[in-house]
């Protein structure tokens, strides 16, 4: 699997339960801009709508090179693919104990775009302070011990 857009932000805002992997409906252009890189996932989230679920505020930016007689919307709601006793698994997680839908990523599969989502609940405020604290001491850490191993005398 090849990542084409990464969704950073989800992981510290949401604490993530489960993962699944979803087939996403795309136009020509999209595809191709896809392919480009031109993807921003940092404010979108899936909906549940009529046992469908919709990719909202995912951004593509058309190329340029985009065909004249179509006329590209960077925000378009993209529609997913799952399974139907999948979906039906979420909407009773979401309704009933207060889950959101979220995007990780977009990646080829197969030739194919798909999008992995996971089921989240959001973070409380202290809870992002510690994962900021966790990730402050990992850095730290690691700079502490490249300098120490490149510190040490060499041995005769």
């Amino acid at each position: 699997m090849s990542n084409i857009a990464e969704n950073r932000r989800a992981r510290f805002e949401y604490h993530l339960e489960e993962h699944y992997e979803a087939g996403i409906v795309l136009e020509g252009w999209e595809v191709k801009a896809v392919r480009a890189g031109q993807v921003q996932l940092t404010d979108g989230y899936v909906l549940i709508r009529d046992g469908e679920l919709f990719l909202i505020g995912c951004r593509i930016n058309a190329l340029r090179t985009a065909s004249t007689h179509v006329h590209p919307e960077a925000d378009r709601t993209k529609k997913l693919l799952m399974k139907k006793e999948e979906i039906k698994r979420l909407v009773g997680k979401v309704e009933q104990r207060g889950f959101t839908l979220v995007p990780l990523n977009l990646h080829y599969k197969g030739g194919r775009v798909k999008a992995e989502i996971a089921l989240a609940k959001g973070k409380a405020e202290h809870d992002k302070r510690n994962t900021e604290k966790k990730r402050d001491w990992e850095r730290e850490k690691g700079r502490l011990m490249r300098h120490k191993v490149s510190s040490k005398p060499a041995k005769d």
